[in-house]
């Protein structure tokens, strides 16, 4: 076999990978030697056995055939190549990845070439103590990233000039879309009887961003109004009332450079009620004036040049800033700082009543998937290099500029180049009779230059680049023929960089990163020494089961992680001319192919990179659907009370009001309050949103009914994709009847969660809602009109989806079912285990679960279901969901990666837990002083010399044998959620103060 060789050659010798297997399972059942999915499926062959007969079964079929409904089980396999082992799949992917061209790239655009510190690389981004925990929702156990996270929002914060910063969003251009939806929320309130519809976008904004909140404004019923801001200010002056506008949006510094002064316009918009939203550049900020010293109201934009790869366009953390007023408005996470039981402070996630997980189709966004680990990756490299370091970068990338402009003015008689005559940051546009032709000399040397008009070409400039690359650049604006000068004979003409680089009334004079955290790690010893403080806080999949209900924390295989950093994916720009993009064009074909064979669709778009981006352009393709048939009408979307939260707020993201359907005692759907409020709208119906099987972990058997119903009326299905991990192999949902879903690729597929992000969330449909799958204004998806953009970039999170490939290729059909099936066993063996401690809430018809279980915690008097997660830290473990989607119960997800070993460590974890409630249940233990209540305990409190308590330390903290061979202690203690509400703070400032008390 050909190719490139493989980068880490030790993956095959340690295993017998070099023995290739033709197929995942054989007749026998016995997996073969080299066969990924032993590694990946944690029961072994004995194990499985013995957990079907506690089930009451010999075989997983015979499980399988139980437990889904027989009127919806796939009777053909899936059509997948067979199962490559480890090495085989690397060498595939590394030959499809030497497709790519990695080009030297100065297109700009929003996206920029960087240096990810090496220890940053190594011990964050390729680390599974970083990138395997889930939402840090268990703040006790999440107080690392959590740390991280709080010190994303403050270096949000001093760059922009803002109160307050969330802890990151999914692109640059969905971040733009969320400011103007907040906008319009305040706006409603501020101007009522006004009717505010229109939203101005500067024309200098990235293109790809104007597109994101023109598709999101169009779906709101509002109006993203394009033009030049000179336009804009013009009318508004000329109507001193209104102009119907509650925002507008500008571009800091513009893509081509320019640094604009927003302050005549800025007031404008002030005196008459508009509010101002700024997409800002983080590295420019450095030097320039933040928008929050000249008025801005909202800052947003993309922390990827804070070193996070380029990933083709992701993933990348966004950044989300404003002012304090409008903190509870502001969509996302933000991390906050309370106090623990000990009075000590602590992190956690603040002002949760915004969020849609609980306020559901009132939520401020649908956003439930932020970016999470690269938000910690541009946070931690901002601590690595420290305000003067990022001064450094910014004004050498500014210097550069610079030196390339004033080397084009020498040749502007001969070559007939035009250079700025405006103040400008990193970028230069560059007026040339020939552009067509500079970009083609350019790319004949693997050098990649944005073309913006036939007469206009963009280069931009950041920290990868040299003096040395500028002969060359001229030399291609010169059209080919040989430059007589030097840069650094420019550079004498410049004098020194610090009065080079000036941006005159523009230049920040304010402090940044003042925070002591920005300053105290400068060798690699003591930065590496503070990441793995950090890391050593979290529990992550490192540790332990991480046994969450309908989230799906499985092995994220190292395999799987290794081409995530190989640059043939890393270091690709975006919007690279197609002939450098060949590899990734292959991946997405196949990746497309294969999701849409597992789904029983007939088209796939990969283009959401979160859930939730899927859910809302999954409605949106619906929406356009019923529009295209002259539907224009059907906005009503009717959803089961029981759905996760993201799905009522997508809904009225997308622009449909939201009926509620009822669930039955069992769980399920009540089939007839559905069918009533199908009839009673079937005039308005658009769709129904399902989940499958259903969020309270059952496979319901009127599934095929609910969909006929809908259909019967007009609407169509859409199905989350967040349970399909019980599915794949078994069934379809294009089979049962839904017309689209979308899949969480960072739950069934392996992506990791990264403590909170990144996701993906593909979205695969039927052949009549294909031609309503987003397109892309940048790069040309043909078919893909109708519906603009949802992602910033045309492929959402490409670089991940390597993670994705990986999986299905070294699965294969048979261990993607064996996966699914082992799932279901899995969660069957807990339940079954389980159930005479904590009665299993919700079966199905043969009295099993599909691969979740919610146990049911409601009848304890005295102790709660958080006192219950709070006491699984002491254990080592991090608590199922809890009180979700029942109120006072734990729905719990093993998923197909735990062994039977780990299963019965938790089970016994949970029956020493319920016999620690019946103490004190019974009166034999204080209803206040106890091990659940205390819980979780720190070493600190554990080793106090003072201990007043009625149970022993080591009841506290070794409840379990096997605590004594390794222990996780929680960082702190239970922490006063109200008093982090009550007493905000979301950055590094004011913490010394705040762990004083009230």
């Amino acid at each position: 076999m050909s190719g490139p060789p493989i980068e880490n050659p030790t993956v095959s010798e340690a295993t017998n990978d070099a023995v290739p297997a033709i197929d995942c399972i054989g007749d026998s059942g016995v997996r073969k030697v080299g066969d990924f999915s032993r590694r990946h499926i944690g029961p072994g062959e004995e194990e499985t056995t013995k957990m079907l007969s506690a089930c009451g079964f010999q075989t997983l079929d015979e499980l399988a055939f139980a437990a889904v409904p027989e009127s919806i089980q796939s009777t053909s396999p899936l059509n997948l190549p067979a199962a490559k082992t480890e090495y085989q799949a690397l060498h595939e992917l590394r030959e499809i990845g030497a497709m790519n061209a990695v080009a030297r790239s100065y297109i700009g655009m929003g996206y920029h070439e960087c240096i990810v510190p090496p220890v940053i690389q190594r011990n964050v981004l390729e680390n599974p103590g970083w990138y395997t925990q889930y939402t840090p929702y268990q703040a006790e156990i999440a107080q690392g990233r959590l740390e991280g996270l709080l010190t994303f929002q403050t270096m949000v914060c001093d760059l922009t000039g803002m109160d307050v910063a969330n802890a990151s969003l999914l692109d640059e251009g969905t971040a733009a879309a969320e400011a103007m939806a907040l906008c319009h929320g305040v706006s409603g309130r501020k101007h009522r009887g006004e009717n505010r519809r229109r939203f101005f976008v500067s024309n200098e904004c990235n293109r790809q961003t104007q597109e994101v909140v023109a598709t999101r404004a169009e779906a709101l019923g509002l109006e993203a109004f394009v033009n030049s801001t000179e336009e804009f200010l013009r009318q508004l002056m000329a109507d001193k009332k209104t102009l119907s506008c509650f925002g507008l949006l500008l571009a800091y510094p513009l893509p081509i450079g320019a640094i604009e002064d927003y302050s005549a316009l800025v007031a404008a918009a002030k005196e008459r009620g508009v509010m101002v939203v700024v997409v800002a550049d983080l590295l420019a900020l450095t030097l320039l004036r933040p928008p929050g010293e000249f008025g801005a109201d909202i800052a947003v934009g993309s922390s990827q040049r804070f070193g996070v790869p380029l990933g083709f366009g992701g993933p990348h953390a966004a950044f989300f800033a404003t002012r304090d007023e409008f903190k509870r408005q502001m969509p996302g996470r933000i991390v906050g700082v309370s106090r623990d039981v000990h009075g000590r402070p602590a992190y956690r996630l603040s002002l949760q009543t915004r969020e849609q997980h609980i306020r559901r189709d009132k939520a401020t966004s649908n956003i439930c998937t932020a970016q999470a680990l690269l938000a910690n990756m541009a946070a931690f490299y901002a601590v690595y290099h420290g305000p003067e370091g990022l001064r450094d970068i910014a004004r050498r990338a500014a210097f550069l500029a610079r030196v390339f402009a004033a080397g084009l003015g020498r040749l502007e008689e001969v070559a007939g180049v035009g250079v700025p005559d405006h103040c400008f940051f990193d970028t230069v546009k560059v007026s040339t009779p020939f552009g067509a032709k500079v970009r083609e000399l350019a790319a004949e040397e693997n050098v990649n230059l944005a073309l913006v008009s036939e007469r206009s070409v963009v280069v931009a400039f950041d920290e990868t680049k040299s003096l040395s690359e500028l002969k060359d650049l001229w030399r291609y604006f010169n059209l080919g023929k040989a430059i007589e000068f030097d840069a650094e004979d420019v550079v004498r003409d410049l004098g020194s960089e610090t009065a080079a680089v000036d941006f005159g009334p523009h230049n920040r004079t304010s402090d940044f990163l003042t925070s002591a955290v920005f300053h105290r790690y400068r060798s690699e010893t003591e930065m590496l020494r503070y990441l793995r403080r950090l890391e050593s806080k979290d529990l992550s999949l490192t540790t332990s089961m991480i046994p969450l209900g309908s989230c799906t924390m499985k092995l994220n295989a190292s395999a799987e992680m290794f081409p995530l950093s190989w640059p043939e994916f890393a270091n690709l720009h975006p919007f690279a001319p197609e002939e450098q993009t060949r590899g990734y064009d292959r991946m997405f074909q196949q990746l497309e192919k294969w999701l849409s064979e597992i789904t029983g669709f007939h088209s796939c778009s990969l283009q959401p990179n979160a859930g939730s981006q899927g859910e809302f352009a999954g409605l949106l393709a619906i929406r356009k659907f019923h529009e295209s048939r002259g539907d224009e009408s059907r906005d009503v979307c009717l959803i089961p009370m029981s759905a996760h939260g993201t799905n009522p707020a997508s809904a009225v993201m997308a622009g449909f009001v939201v009926k509620p359907v009822a669930c039955d005692e069992q769980g399920n759907i009540d089939l007839e309050d559905l069918r009533a409020k199908s009839a009673e709208h079937a005039e308005r119906l658009g769709g129904l949103m399902v989940t499958y099987p259903s969020t309270h972990g059952v496979f319901e058997t009127g599934i095929r009914d609910i969909c006929e119903i809908i259909h019967k009326h007009g609407g169509q299905v859409y199905m989350d994709g967040a349970n399909l991990n019980a599915q794949v192999g078994l069934c379809r949902p294009g089979e049962i009847g839904a017309d689209v879903c979308h899949i969480n690729l960072h739950k069934t597929f392996c992506i990791p969660h990264g403590g909170g992000g990144p996701g993906m969330g593909p979205i695969c449909c039927a052949e009549h809602l294909a031609p309503f799958l987003p397109g892309h204004p940048v790069v040309a998806q043909p078919g893909r009109e109708t519906l603009g953009p949802i992602s910033a970039a045309p492929w959402g999170s490409p670089s991940i989806m390597t993670i994705s490939w990986m999986y299905i290729a070294m699965m294969g059909p048979d261990g993607l079912k064996r996966a699914s099936q082992i799932a279901i066993l899995n969660a069957n063996y807990i339940a079954q285990k389980l159930d005479l401690y904590f009665p299993v809430l919700y079966k199905g018809s043969n009295g099993l679960v599909a691969h979740e279980c919610i146990l049911d915690l409601r009848r304890y008097k005295t102790v709660t279901v958080e006192d219950v997660a709070k006491r699984l830290m002491d254990y080592g473990f991090h608590a199922p969901t809890i009180s979700w989607p029942v109120a006072g119960t734990m729905m719990v997800e093993p998923t197909e990666s735990e062994s039977k070993a780990e299963l019965d460590r938790f089970c016994e974890a949970l029956i020493l837990i319920h016999g620690e409630i019946e103490e004190i249940e019974s009166g034999r233990m204080d209803v206040a002083n106890n091990p659940l209540k205390n819980a979780p305990h720190t070493a600190e409190s554990v080793v106090a010399e003072k201990w007043e308590r009625p149970y022993s330390r080591e009841r506290a903290a070794f409840p379990a044998p096997w605590l004594r061979e390794h222990k996780f202690w929680p960082a702190v203690g239970r922490i006063d959620n109200v008093y982090g509400d009550r007493n905000l703070v979301c950055t590094c400032e004011g913490m010394e103060a705040f762990a004083g008390g009230e």
